[in-house]
């Protein structure tokens, strides 16, 4: 089974399967690390892939909700909806393995909607600025999420 390691401190998200290791750049929360729900913050820990959305959809396929809304993001449709919060081509949803810490009660990182997700690819990588999510580039959000099955673990470190 592979393993996901985000390193916040770095804003790196490597996959190690079969003895090999790739790594991509990522940008995660503009609030840091942190755990509370409504606080902005990506949640450390060990989690695991609970669902894995957006299987074959076409890259830059727009998500609301976790469903496609029919929308393809261009920089255009961006520039309508400025203030959108981007979700993109797949979507790898991240539960906590944790209880207490990033599982259940006010922590529970599934019921925070914590997400590996794409992003508009013009948005910068390698500095935090999403609302919690662990956002990638498009491309390489497919590559990593045709890697990666359901109960995959994840572990996020600072």
């Amino acid at each position: 089974m592979p393993r996901i390691v985000v390193d916040l401190s770095h804003q790196r998200l490597a996959l190690e399967r079969d003895g090999a290791r790739l790594e991509y750049p990522v940008s995660t929360a503009r609030n840091g690390a942190g755990e509370r729900s409504g606080s902005g913050c990506t949640p450390r820990g060990l989690h695991q892939v609970r669902a894995r959305i957006g299987d074959h959809c076409p890259l830059g396929t727009v998500f609301v909700g976790r469903r496609p809304t029919g929308e393809i993001y261009t920089p255009e449709l961006g520039a309508r909806h400025p203030d959108r919060d981007w979700i993109l081509t797949r979507i790898l949803w991240l539960s906590g393995l944790e209880p207490g810490r990033n599982r259940l009660g006010a922590v529970d990182t599934m019921r925070r909607y914590i997400y590996i997700h794409g992003c508009p690819d013009e948005l910068p990588m390698g500095v935090p600025l999403s609302h919690g999510c662990i956002r990638m580039r498009n491309r390489d959000l497919v590559e990593l999420f045709d890697r990666t099955p359901a109960g995959t673990r994840v572990l996020v470190v600072e």
